[in-house]
């Protein structure tokens, strides 16, 4: 009978205290100790399949691919490797709708003002290209430290420009004009001086792409889409969180109701989850995620397939942390022993189902203060598993970045962004994931496009991934 009983307890233990995650960081070829820092999720090759792009501070910039269990850099152009430059941020989009997503590439080679190296934007015709060393926009070459960029379709034609968070300088926001890039900052009053740090783009208060902007040493910035223009708006609406300084950003739909709020991570401050309320934002963070911490990256996603989301945090140089978002905002805290990384010295994260096995892959970089090799993990799922999978694309064919897509079932009307970037260097796949909890059924998908209209599509078949695109 006690032996009985030891039995129960030992697996009582193990079902408590089972893994959330499993290290699967061994499937990473050449994982080699170096200074990381920002991922973006995209098909640079045009091969169909979603890649792993990393950053590295004078370091080479990887493209990794998932091949037979493995992910490998299968990057060989020098010009995209670019060892000898500090790049930090990144994201991917359709500027100049071709169908194919360009690469923005952030290079801050010091802190603050002024550097030596400008920025890159990649475009990969027959050969991969430079657009700012053509001699016609040599002009528009961004000289000021950054760390974040998004892109942002602000006219809603499916044509992405980049906004540009600057450290010490004014902000940028690019646009492809006629092959010419264009600083149109200016125009649009958005070429503000600050301490820039996240930078996050989608339907947050209009039918448009809204911008926020997580600063350090001053306000954050709000600003409402108004018609291809921008409002400030974030003191009117109780997010300018001026006393903190911003790092990690996202947008999740926190009360599983059809509408995206803002959870904002704060450099040893108190961390924020900013409710949309009535377009008024409340800050319903309980105490345990406020708690202040050396935070970088910030993710919303559904590790485990179980239909509601996980927020990870990712700190530098101090324990990691997951929080799962329950239904009425309950949020639990989730222990780790896999990802936790202690002394981990994380700079950069994102997400996607890179081996196509419709769990999500988390990819985690290190750096800044001492070379480390990525981390590699997902869900130990030990049970059977439901999920959606909506990839929204422009007229054009390219990733709809910015759109929302809301999943209608008979349990919750759920909003995720395409991520537009970067909610602190990083960007994650431009698919919305969704895991299925027990009896639920899934009527329908929306999807808001930039512009602000709506499509209805109906799901016929789970665990799969659907693409959707916008008539022109």
């Amino acid at each position: 009978m006690k032996s009985i009983f030891i039995v129960i307890l030992i697996l009582m233990s193990k079902s408590v205290f089972a893994e959330f995650f499993k290290d699967i960081s061994s499937s990473i070829k050449n994982n080699t100790k170096r200074l990381s820092y920002g991922i973006s999720v995209t098909d640079f090759n045009k091969d169909g399949r979603f890649e792993f792009v990393v950053t590295g501070f004078r370091f080479p910039n990887l493209i990794l691919s998932y091949k037979n269990g493995k992910l490998e850099n299968i990057n060989s152009d020098k010009l995209f490797a670019d060892d000898l430059r500090a790049t930090i941020g990144v994201v991917a989009c359709d500027i100049d709708n071709d169908g194919f997503e360009e690469l923005y590439f952030l290079n801050t080679d010091t802190y603050s003002g002024k550097k030596q190296f400008s920025d890159r934007l990649l475009d990969n015709e027959t050969i991969i290209t430079d657009l700012f060393q053509l001699d016609k926009n040599l002009k528009s070459l961004n000289l000021t430290a950054g760390r974040s960029v998004v892109c942002v379709d602000r006219n809603g034609e499916g044509k992405y420009g980049i906004y540009v968070a600057n450290y010490g300088g004014p902000t940028r926001f690019y646009e492809l004009t006629n092959g010419n890039i264009l600083d149109q900052a200016p125009l649009l009053n958005i070429n503000r001086i600050t301490g820039g740090r996240a930078v996050v783009s989608g339907h947050i208060l209009s039918n448009q792409m809204d911008i926020f902007a997580a600063n350090e040493r001053g306000p954050n910035f709000l600003y409402i889409n108004e018609n291809g223009t921008f409002k400030e708006v974030a003191e009117n609406l109780g997010v300018e969180d001026t006393f903190e300084n911003g790092r990690g950003t996202t947008l999740t739909d926190f009360l599983y109701r059809g509408k995206l709020d803002i959870v904002s991570g704060n450099w040893n401050g108190e961390h924020r989850i900013f409710l949309n309320d009535e377009n008024k934002f409340n800050d319903v963070a309980t105490g345990a995620f406020k708690k202040p911490s050396r935070v970088r990256t910030v993710i919303s996603a559904d590790f485990d397939n179980d239909g509601f989301d996980e927020i990870f945090i990712n700190n530098i140089g101090e324990p990691n942390k997951l929080f799962k978002i329950l239904s009425d905002g309950e949020l639990k805290e989730i222990q780790l022993k896999n990802g936790l990384e202690p002394f981990g010295l994380g700079t950069g994260a994102a997400v996607a189902d890179i081996d196509n096995d419709g769990v999500l892959e988390l990819l985690v970089s290190h750096g800044e203060s001492g070379q480390q090799p990525l981390s590699f993990y997902k869900a130990n799922i030990d049970r059977s598993f439901r999920f959606v999978r909506i990839l929204p694309k422009t007229a054009f064919n390219a990733p709809a970045r910015g759109a929302t897509v809301i999943l209608n079932t008979n349990m919750r009307n759920h909003a995720k962004t395409i991520d537009a970037g970067s909610g602190y260097l990083c960007q994650m796949e431009p698919v919305a994931h969704y895991g299925l909890r027990k009896h639920e059924k899934v009527k329908s998908v929306t999807i808001k496009w930039t512009d602000g209209s709506s499509d209805n599509f109906k799901i016929n078949q789970l665990n799969k991934t659907y693409v959707f695109s916008k008539d022109i």
